[in-house]
């Protein structure tokens, strides 16, 4: 059994001249393109120092551009000499100067001697095509594609959309059913002479001439005419990005090479000495007949694809910003927000501190100054009490608070009194649980002794602004963990509900809150609230309170919290 290798070349000679030797050495014969890119020096030295070998050739040389007609008319010229020259090839393998064998040659001629007549080309038709990227699957075979995509961009869009503006269909050959796949082939001799020797050739060649990238579709298609049999994968482990490039394997990734069990692997670092040093070492373990698999590792490249998309949940990563349309979490670990608590509450922080253990800090937004735990000036991560900083990017500024402090939870006050950027964050932020008393703000209001006029239209943009905020809250884009409380609804059970938010917060098995922060005073609050209402001012998001409120006391009655999620 004889395997013809067809490598096409564009760079690092030295090492597609190691992998051309192993080659050699293995028993296969090497018909070798290289791009006439190349200057003529640097190929008549490459010529030169492989002139030792018997069973290496030379096709014509073609100008080869990614997504053009060359790369086919290169593989033509090789594929055409190698079955004049070597009338004892069986298969020919399509491999590129970046590949690498990963398994014994004698490995592959067993498993090719075992199916003589099999096909392994990627084919499929355009419909069941999965990895296309840029939008054009069907249309680049009803097209034509006269620019070069990488050099001429702008003239290659520009024709694109004339051509679908005016309604420009090419009409396909007779015959023919375009279909898709990798580059990387083995074919058959009789298959592969059979495309090379068509009739038609002439007219399929002039078509694929003007088909976007018709090096994956031009042998994958007419296959379909020769073969008997068609094993649809291809031999050549090659992964690609979302962005449709390929992953280039260094050295750290010698065991994830091994365990796909593949033949030959595209695309190889020039510089990656291990992965060559091993796997072209003719001593190098046999795989005992492992049928090539490279869906063993497809998990560990999804979630590579996933990492480059999303990134770590709400971390800086080398590769890519914080994105808001690609990260599904906003911040990197849980955290808490309180609205309303320290206005109802006395010294709700250090309370709230010890039954939980969490670190609990003011109002991070509050307009003039960060509000730090003990009002320290700088906290983690030497983030600054400064609000213009803070302001500069106050997104960023959470990210980085609950980045900097890993492992402790953190707790924040927050209210319509503060700056709002965050709003919109926080409702969306899977981590985020958000504890709500509606209301609330009209407290340190009542216990002013301010001119009422004044009182009035702070409390008017202060309840509109909460109601904005709760929209947020209540929107169906709201992702955290939320409870909203009127106050009426509050005061009536104050325990349960501090009963409910520690639980979250802390460990599920602490017992049941022996203690409260003490309540402000909320006498005459009802008829303050009644005060605004004959001003003209409506107070609605405090609930129905009375005139004259029943005096605060623990009750058996079930608190009812509004759960958004």
């Amino acid at each position: 059994m004889t395997i013809g290798i067809v490598m096409l070349v564009h760079t690092a000679f030295d090492r597609a001249e190691e992998v051309l030797r192993h080659w050699v050495a293995g028993g296969c014969p090497v018909v070798v393109h290289v791009d006439r890119s190349v200057d003529r020096k640097r190929y008549d030295g490459f010529v030169s120092r492989l002139s030792d070998l018997e069973n290496v050739r030379f096709s014509q040389r073609h100008r080869c551009e990614w997504g053009t007609w060359g790369l086919v008319a290169a593989t033509q010229s090789a594929a055409e000499l190698m079955l004049e020259q070597f009338l004892d090839v069986e298969h020919v393998y399509l491999t590129s100067g970046s590949c690498l064998p990963l398994r014994p040659i004698h490995e592959l001629r067993s498993y090719l001697a075992a199916r003589p007549r099999t096909d392994f080309i990627e084919s499929a038709t355009t419909a069941d095509v999965p990895w296309t990227v840029g939008g054009l699957d069907h249309e680049r075979f009803t097209l034509r594609f006269p620019f070069s995509w990488r050099k001429h961009r702008y003239l290659f869009d520009k024709y694109v959309a004339f051509q679908r503006r005016i309604g420009f269909k090419r009409r396909i050959p007779s015959g023919i059913v375009p279909h898709m796949g990798s580059q990387w082939w083995c074919l058959t001799r009789q298959t592969l002479s059979a495309i090379l020797q068509d009739p038609e050739r002439e007219t399929y060649d002039k078509y694929f001439r003007k088909v976007w990238i018709p090096d994956e579709s031009y042998f994958q298609t007419l296959a379909r005419l020769y073969s008997p049999n068609i094993e649809s994968r291809s031999l050549t482990l090659s992964k690609f990005d979302f962005q449709g490039k390929p992953h280039i394997f260094y050295d750290d990734h010698l065991q994830l090479l091994r365990r796909s069990d593949c033949f030959v692997a595209r695309k190889i670092w020039p510089r990656a000495n291990l992965l060559y040093k091993t796997f072209l070492d003719q001593s190098e373990t046999a795989m005992k007949g492992a049928e090539p698999n490279p869906g063993k590792i497809d998990r560990i490249f999804a979630r590579a694809v996933e990492r480059r998309l999303h990134g770590r949940q709400g971390l800086y990563m080398q590769s890519r910003f914080p994105t808001e349309y690609f990260d599904s979490r906003f911040t990197s670990a849980p955290y808490s927000v309180f609205e309303g608590f320290t206005e109802l509450f006395e010294d709700f922080e250090p309370w709230l501190a010890k039954a939980t253990g969490a670190r609990v800090h003011g109002h991070l937004y509050a307009p003039e100054r960060v509000q730090f735990e003990s009002r320290q000036s700088t906290f983690s991560g030497a983030l600054s009490d400064s609000a213009k900083l803070r302001d500069y990017n106050p997104q960023m500024f959470l990210r980085n608070l609950v980045w900097n402090t890993r492992g402790e939870r953190q707790c924040f006050q927050f209210g319509p009194g503060d700056r709002q950027d965050i709003s919109w964050d926080i409702a969306k932020d899977p981590n985020a649980q958000i504890s709500v008393i509606s209301g609330a703000w009209a407290i340190p209001l009542f216990q002013s002794n301010r001119n009422f006029a004044d009182l009035r239209t702070e409390a008017a943009e202060l309840q509109r602004t909460e109601d904005e905020h709760l929209g947020a809250l209540r929107s169906i884009y709201a992702k955290a963990r939320i409870r909203i409380w009127t106050l009426a609804e509050f005061i009536e059970t104050p325990m349960e509900a501090l009963q409910s938010v520690v639980d979250e917060i802390a460990d599920k098995n602490v017992r049941r809150l022996a203690e409260a922060p003490r309540m402000v005073d909320l006498k005459g609050f009802g008829q303050f609230l009644q005060n605004l209402k004959n001003q003209g001012m409506h107070p609605y998001l405090m609930g129905d309170f009375p005139v004259d409120p029943a005096p605060t006391h623990k009750s058996t009655k079930p608190s009812k919290p509004y759960l958004v999620r």
